[in-house]
């Protein structure tokens, strides 16, 4: 059993006191303040009216000594008296009010620890104001106080868990500056995996229309991407007020607001710190939701995860429904999602390490990234790209491990000038609108397939060959395959 002893009892002692209390062990005080020695024992709490510099007065042992008056002098006297008797005890010390430098030096000298208040207001101080991310915070509510009616927080298309998750954490945020939000999406929630995140945790998301009426809100936010019309269905000249996104942009952002780190491996890990920063307790639903963001973007902290990702996570763990999130990482797996894998096996194109696959029609888009990260789990492939066609636009999944090249990068090449491509070097993603392809291809499914291999595949392959640290591709395994559908 751990005995705590208190010598003397100042301004910040009755917090202290309580904290101790509460505590497994037990607690002595000793202080010269009769008065003061009289409330504790009617709070419970041994207090003993003393000398807290006199040996004399201390129990017969401790193990943990906290010296906490508000006179200096006082102080250091008692730290020796205390260290003298119990040269083993952990020894915490509070510098006082004014110490003079020999006095603070003494103390340092004595203790294990040394309680510095007028060090503690300046950090107090600094950190609320003389930080990037303080700066950061306190901006980013500036712009949500300025906006007058609702906001919409909108979400790239089909979105991720990382995604969902902080557009719900920016919701609560704009809650608290109170202003009205609502978490928006185009198109559909199709993967298994993030359908049962909106179903299980009851999130209360919108779908927007193919034409949305902007009017109707006050502001526009958009989490994790980063310009309208681009990976979701805005009108490319919307004004945006707030842009926050881990994803590298390739062209200056403009909005009120905007916070870009390519460093940290989510989204949700700087809401977490917005959260953080603004003393909000997220809620079991937000939390269960974040940290499912953070694991998914980082695959459960392997890919491009950063110290910011695992800080973030380890804070969200007391608040997280543990077998909520369980049963959100283990959905069934759905026909057209195993359907589609199939097709990715049968119709792949390897190449040395690098392999794509045509999977031609899907339902489910969301399939086409899964089966992406299966093959990238073949023996000998360092790189794969699968694509496949849905309601007249190309989706196009990559995946890289433990190559030198710049995914990100070799889509924004290869099919940028053709649609929309970017993100990070070993996961990134593109959409091509088929356009009048669709209508070469005409009834014969077999032609546009061959089309849209030889653009696609053709076109990353072509990339590769010429990328710096390219890998080989010559291979005697190759496989070209028309849709089966």
């Amino acid at each position: 059993m751990v005995r705590r002893l208190v010598l003397g009892c100042s301004l910040l002692g009755g917090d202290l006191l309580a904290t101790l209390a509460a505590r497994p062990g037990s607690l002595t005080v000793i202080t010269d303040r009769k008065g003061r020695a009289e409330d504790l024992r009617t709070d419970g709490i041994d207090a003993t009216p003393g000398d807290p510099t006199d040996a004399e007065t201390f129990p017969d042992s401790a193990g943990v000594i906290v010296v906490a008056g508000d006179d200096p002098v006082q102080n250091r006297d008692a730290a020796l008296a205390a260290r003298d008797k119990f040269p083993d005890a952990v020894l915490v010390a509070h510098l006082g009010g004014g110490p003079s430098q020999a006095i603070r030096d003494e103390l340092v000298e004595l203790a294990d620890e040394i309680i510095d208040p007028r060090k503690a207001v300046l950090d107090c101080i600094d950190d609320a104001i003389g930080t990037s991310q303080s700066e950061r915070i306190y901006r980013l509510m500036r712009v949500l106080r300025n906006i007058g009616g609702p906001l919409a927080i909108v979400m790239h298309d089909n979105p991720d868990p990382d995604a969902i998750a902080s557009a719900v954490a920016l919701q609560a945020i704009a809650e608290r500056a109170n202003v009205e939000a609502r978490a928006c999406y185009f198109g559909d929630i199709s993967h298994q995996e993030n359908r049962a995140l909106v179903n299980l945790l009851g999130l209360d998301l919108h779908e927007f229309e193919e034409t949305p009426n902007l009017d109707a809100f006050d502001g526009i936010a958009l989490v994790d991407h980063s310009r309208p019309g681009v990976n979701d269905r805005l009108p490319p000249d919307t004004v945006v007020d707030i842009v926050i996104d881990h994803h590298p942009p390739r062209e200056p952002i403009e909005a009120s607001y905007v916070d870009l780190r390519r460093q940290v491996g989510a989204t949700s890990t700087i809401l977490v710190e917005y959260l953080d920063r603004l003393g909000i307790t997220p809620d079991e639903r937000v939390a269960t939701a974040l940290l499912f963001g953070i694991r998914v973007d980082t695959n459960d902290f392997t890919r491009e995860v950063s110290t910011a990702d695992f800080e973030a996570a380890a804070s969200l763990v007391p608040y997280v429904d543990t077998d909520l999130l369980q049963r959100v990482e283990t959905p069934s797996m759905t026909s057209e999602t195993m359907e589609t894998l199939a097709r990715a096996i049968s119709n792949r194109d390897r190449r040395g390490s690098v392999l794509t696959s045509n999977v031609g029609d899907v339902r489910d888009r969301d399939a086409i990234a899964q089966a992406c990260d299966y093959l990238l789990g073949m023996e000998g492939v360092d790189i794969a790209v699968v694509y496949g066609l849905m309601e007249g636009t190309v989706y196009v999944s990559g995946r890289t491990r433990g190559s030198q090249v710049d995914l990100g990068e070799v889509l924004r090449d290869a099919l940028g000038s053709i649609g929309s491509a970017g993100g990070h070097a070993d996961m990134a993603g593109a959409q091509i609108p088929l356009g009048i392809l669709d209508a070469v291809g005409g009834s014969s499914r077999e032609s546009l397939a061959t089309i849209v291999t030889d653009i696609v595949a053709g076109r990353i392959f072509e990339t590769l060959e010429h990328a710096p640290s390219a890998p080989t591709l010559d291979s005697d395994v190759a496989f070209e395959f028309p849709f089966d559908e």
